[in-house]
């Protein structure tokens, strides 16, 4: 199996910072299975980067230090995908970037399925109403999510409105062009 080297770096890199932070432990690294819709809309003028999975071996933390990286709502777990995205792909050509996703604990498997929950719930609503639905508190890698979630689904679509911390994520009616 041929190794990434963008993967080995986000390991080394996370390894690094965990250690800075007197937290020796294991990156396990993969690349991202996401199993999508393979429709490339017109529009997108670049093609999705390469998405790797950066998971935190927890064998040798303690359930406060897991709570401490995840953080409240995954907020520093947040933090640390955010600097490993803007840091990695620093002065990288367009190529070379790649998008990583840090997990800890199952937290992104658990709140994965918990925005998919939220997403299916916000479609019955738009559906069964003809309003439109805001879900609000997403981190913008949810709010990403949840866009792409949507694509399965041709009679709606989302679109975020506001600006940052209280952006929120908009489901309605597709307009039938």
């Amino acid at each position: 199996m041929m190794t990434d080297s963008r993967m080995e770096r986000g390991q080394e890199w996370l390894k690094t910072l965990l250690q800075l932070n007197g937290l020796s432990v294991d990156i396990e690294g993969e690349i991202e299975t996401i199993v999508s819709q393979d429709i490339v809309s017109q529009d997108e003028e670049s093609p999705e980067p390469d998405s790797y999975w950066l998971t935190i071996d927890e064998t040798n933390l303690t359930p406060e230090q897991i709570e401490i990286l995840t953080g409240p709502d995954g907020s520093v777990l947040d933090a640390i995908q955010y600097l490993a995205n803007s840091i990695l792909n620093l002065n990288q050509p367009q190529e070379e970037q790649a998008s990583y996703t840090v997990e800890l604990n199952g937290y992104r498997i658990k709140r994965f399925a918990e925005i998919r929950a939220l997403a299916e719930a916000a479609a019955e609503q738009v559906r069964s109403s003809g309003q439109e639905v805001e879900i609000k508190s997403l981190s913008s890698a949810e709010r990403r999510q949840v866009h792409t979630l949507f694509k399965e689904f041709s009679d709606l679509e989302t679109f975020s409105r506001g600006k940052e911390p209280f952006r929120q994520l908009v489901v309605r009616l597709a307009s039938i062009e």
